[in-house]
């Protein structure tokens, strides 16, 4: 069976099949990255291009009246406004078949090279977007006078980062709670993105209150730090660090920021250059912190 190829090219007869790449690549983007998991993917609208204006749903604000017996209700209308966010960053791979490859090799491509496109796209993702995230987050929610109500909590600043132990990590966690407590951050769907270093700290502190977990048994399970403090802690290598070691540390609540992405592109070509087929692809993205308060940041050596 032949599939469609690029207008002038000739058609490829093997087993590349563009919508079923396309299908795994996303999907296996979002098994591997934790942009999927801490913020809201919620959004309407088929993305087919760079440029391309989704709308985002968000959860309109309820206003709580004080009653008086035999008064008459005030009934309000909640904004039902979308957010729109433009999709204006992409990220392409282009790798080439060889026919003898192709003929000899009894391995599956499809599925080695869709893996690996899918990781080293997280890979490049997840670093741009935990970076860019930092500068919109809550002048309340991060620095050394942060908490919006109190005004002295310690996050760490860059050149004086908060130097993590294994007996002070669970208490700048707490901190980091405390202070979205103060921004009145929900307490269901918080997050927590950590490096593995200070995931190591954690497994080490002494967590005997599994109370402190959320879940009443164990810290450790199904491959992720578990729950701390009303954070699902997530583990990442790809949070910003400086030359000196110093991690940004980033919490909230998953309506703090909104991510959405699709694999637009997917076609393969006839190489000019070589005897083999072309397989290229182009994933396209967007994201914006839509509720700074919802968001904190710590910076840490460990």
């Amino acid at each position: 069976m032949a599939y469609a190829t690029s207008s002038g090219h000739p058609q490829y007869t093997g087993n590349f099949i563009p919508e079923i790449w396309s299908g795994k690549l996303i999907e296996n983007f979002y098994d591997a990255t934790v942009l999927s998991a801490i913020s809201n993917t919620d959004y309407e609208g088929e993305i087919r291009n760079m440029g391309d204006t989704v709308n985002i749903r968000t959860t309109p604000e309820i206003t709580i009246q004080t009653y008086v017996k035999g008064q008459t209700l005030s009934v309000e209308n909640p904004d039902k406004a979308k957010l729109q966010l433009i999709i204006d960053k992409g990220e392409y791979f282009a790798c080439v078949e060889d026919d003898v490859d192709q003929v000899q090799t009894d391995m599956n491509l499809m599925d080695m090279w869709s893996k690996d496109a899918s990781e080293r796209m997280k890979i490049k993702i997840d670093q741009r977007v935990l970076t860019d995230l930092l500068p919109d987050v809550s002048a309340n929610n991060k620095g050394q006078t942060a908490g919006a109500i109190s005004g002295n909590i310690d996050l760490g600043v860059a050149g004086t980062p908060e130097a993590l132990t294994t007996s002070n990590v669970i208490g700048k966690i707490v901190d980091m709670g405390t202070v979205l407590d103060e921004a009145n951050c929900p307490e269901q769907n918080r997050f927590l993105v950590i490096p593995a270093k200070m995931a190591g700290l954690i497994k080490q502190s002494d967590l005997k209150d599994a109370s402190i977990t959320g879940d009443g048994s164990t810290p450790l399970r199904n491959g992720r730090l578990g729950m701390i403090d009303r954070f699902t802690v997530y583990v990442s290598h790809n949070l910003k660090k400086t030359a000196g070691g110093e991690f940004s540390v980033i919490g909230g609540h998953t309506m703090g920021f909104t991510f959405a992405s699709q694999m637009t592109n997917m076609e393969t070509i006839r190489s000019e250059t070589t005897f083999g087929n072309i397989i290229r692809g182009l994933q396209v993205y967007g994201y914006k912190v839509v509720k700074p308060e919802a968001l904190a940041t710590m910076i840490v050596t460990v």
